[in-house]
Parts: structure tokens; sequence; C-alpha cells
């Protein structure tokens, strides 16, 4: 019971439902089947226990599509196969720490901007920087990476730096003239 009863801890009084009284005459509304029907499987005493997804003996679902084959990796499974998470964080943001500042994701959950540091940081290029910081993250949009140096800061990647996309093409072999077979052209005028 409340302490004091007033206006703000007033509720209304729980509803009183009786039980729903099955097979006690067709008067009761509830009689004869009470309320499975006539036939079939799920009128049968026990039947209700069906396993989830038992589609009546059709065949079910799970059998019916096709099996996902290949590789996974059981550590990304909540989000995908081999897929990470990350969060992203603007240039612009960085902008609250002092000139001179190391920013790793520990000093970027210190100062509220991620929540934790179970996933990986990529900095992105939205926004100015005017002060020099060295910046350490797992990952960096081509935008922050020239904004952070630009202003005199250092980019470390935590996992090592990625591999460029573009595939430097191998430079073509100096095409040689082929050499001409000798005596074919005497052979001809004779």
């Amino acid at each position: 019971m409340p302490d004091e009863l007033n206006l703000s801890n007033l509720q209304p009084a729980a509803k009183r439902r009786d039980r729903k009284r099955i097979g006690r005459g067709l008067g009761s509304g509830k009689g004869r089947y009470s309320g499975r029907g006539i036939k079939g499987q799920k009128s049968r005493s026990g039947s209700a226990k069906m396993r989830p997804g038992f589609e009546g003996g059709q065949m079910p679902i799970y059998m019916r599509l096709g099996k996902q084959r290949g590789a996974t990796s059981k550590d990304a499974m909540p989000i995908g196969p081999f897929r990470t998470s990350t969060v992203g964080v603007n240039v612009r943001d960085l902008e609250r720490f002092d000139a001179g500042t190391e920013i790793t994701p520990e000093k970027l959950v210190e100062a509220r901007i991620i929540k934790n540091t179970r996933t990986d940081v990529k900095i992105l290029g939205e926004g100015e920087l005017a002060k020099k910081l060295t910046v350490a993250a797992h990952g960096f949009s081509a935008t922050a990476r020239e904004k952070i140096e630009k202003a005199g800061g250092t980019v470390t990647y935590l996992r090592g730096e990625p591999k460029s996309k573009k595939r430097a093409e191998a430079p073509k072999p100096p095409a040689t003239p082929e050499p001409e077979a000798e005596g074919t052209a005497e052979e001809a005028d004779v």
C-alpha cells in the first residue's frame, strides 16, 4: 500500500475475470467441442504440443529453402559472415581536443564521442580541422587524412595501413621489331 493516497498514485482496480470453463454444457458458450472445432489434429487431446515450425506434415519451409553454403566466421556472425562493425567519427568532432593531443579510441570514449572501444573507429572527413593532432584509429577516409595532415597532424593506423585499392599496372615491355627472315627476299629475285 502506498503511504499516502493522492491523485498521482491512484489507479483503477485490477479487472476480475473468471477463468474460461470449457465443456460445461451448451448454455455455457464453450460446451460440446470446447472451442476446438469439430475434427482434425488440433481437436484431439495432446495435439497442441506440436513442435515449433510444424506445418501439419507439409514439407517445412526450412527444408524447402536452399542451404546457405560457403565459409563463415563464427566470431562475426551477429553482424554477418566476415563483416565487422565500425563507428564513424568526423573531423569536426576532433576540434574539441587541445592542439598536440594524441587521440586514441580510449580518448574518444573519455570525451563521450564514442560509447566503447569494442568497435573499430574510422575517422571521416566531415567538417574542418585547424589544430595539429596525432590521430590513431582503425581507418581513415581520404578526405579526413588529407585534412589532418593539412593541419600539421599525423595519422596512425591501429591495424596496419590498408593496401591501396587501385591496382598498379605492370609496365609493358617495349615492343621489339621482329627480325626479318634473311634470304626470303633474295630467293624471290632469282
